[in-house]
């Protein structure tokens, strides 16, 4: 199927899927536990919650236990609700695509209103402990999160435009700014850093993935990259963003709040994504393998990245002084660590593999 014929497809699939999304499934609403937890999709709550938690750790203030444990319940919940109303929006494309045909909505376990509601009580929920446990900056960038990722994002973008994951990615690259802010109640140049890290690893991730579910996402009538433009063109623009991701990376340690061990990772791993996107290119998207593996590889790359930041502020609160005091203790500590840390980024691989 080439690609003319995939975008052709797109407006007449849409028709039929409408459909799909307003027939209600006799079992609807016979749900459980486990069902609506799936409806919060787990493994990228983990992830937001994993790199909230390192703007966390890195804010200028330290928060005691009981609001870091507050402000860390609230970015889970509220990245569940987001979630769960993204299956909500969902759940007519996600009917006919292979990969999330399983989900409770399209099986009848749960009613796409049920959906609905539950993300609703859960957003509120979300954004109102938030800003008990810490401040209201934090709370509105939260619910702010919450409204670009299902109306911007779900609603709008992803049924629009190729470029909806690149716009989109912002949702997604914003958890280590609110993590931030619950610390020091505004937003400042390091948050902001690691903001541009997931927002360009975030096309890279998604379009190696669409490469080996163009077929997929045509038949739901989703204008994914490789669809509307072709295998060739995506790998170009993987290369691309790429090469943007591996200089943006160095940012922490050129700006000094990161420490030299922090550069040496960054500098090792963006080399290899350089070189699987550099090989994906090649190909011209054709070798299913290696999309394959710059799509597991970006799991761990980040993962290991947020991780050295984490290890390298020790858990303890910010301070701007410790780049330039990056010395032999300080090292010798940060790499007993750092074999800890890839160690939990295979489990992490393991968790994440397929939930997108």
């Amino acid at each position: 199927m080439n690609v003319k014929s995939i975008a052709g497809q797109l407006g007449g699939r849409r028709a039929r899927v409408a459909l799909l999304s307003d027939t209600t499934h006799p079992l609807a609403d016979h749900w459980s536990v486990s069902d609506l937890f799936t409806l919060t999709k787990p493994r990228v709550m983990m992830l937001a919650v994993f790199t909230a938690l390192v703007g966390l750790s890195s804010a200028t203030v330290r928060l005691d236990p009981l609001s870091t444990l507050g402000a860390v319940l609230a970015i889970a919940a509220g990245a569940g609700a987001a979630g769960v109303l993204n299956m909500w929006c969902d759940a007519d494309i996600d009917a006919v695509m292979t990969r999330t045909a399983m989900r409770p909505i399209p099986r009848g376990k749960i009613s796409r209103f049920g959906a609905l509601v539950f993300g609703l009580v859960l957003s509120g929920f979300a954004v109102a402990v938030l800003a008990l446990a810490t401040n209201l900056t934090a709370a509105a960038l939260l619910a702010c999160t919450i409204l670009f990722y299902v109306v911007v994002y779900t609603a709008w973008l992803k049924r629009a435009t190729r470029q909806n994951i690149v716009i989109g990615g912002a949702a997604g690259a914003l958890p280590p700014v609110i993590g931030w802010a619950a610390a020091t109640g505004g937003v400042g140049l390091e948050p902001l850093t690691l903001f541009l890290i997931i927002f360009l690893w975030t096309p890279p991730h998604f379009w190696a993935l669409a490469l080996n579910r163009t077929d997929d996402y045509a038949r739901a009538g989703v204008p994914m990259l490789p669809v509307v433009a072709g295998s060739a063109a995506t790998t170009r623009q993987i290369l691309v963003y790429s090469g943007l991701l591996v200089l943006a990376s160095e940012l922490p340690w050129v700006l000094g709040f990161a420490g030299a061990v922090y550069g040496v990772v960054a500098a090792i791993g963006g080399a290899s994504f350089l070189l699987l996107a550099f090989h994906l290119n090649r190909s011209m998207g054709l070798d299913r393998r290696t999309a394959h593996r710059l799509f597991v590889f970006s799991i761990a790359y980040l993962f290991v990245l947020f991780a050295t930041l984490l290890v390298d502020h020790g858990g303890d609160s910010f301070s701007p002084m410790r780049a330039s005091h990056a010395g032999h203790t300080v090292g010798a500590l940060q790499a007993q660590r750092l074999p800890g840390a890839v160690r939990i980024a295979r489990s992490f691989i393991n968790l994440s593999m397929g939930e997108v």
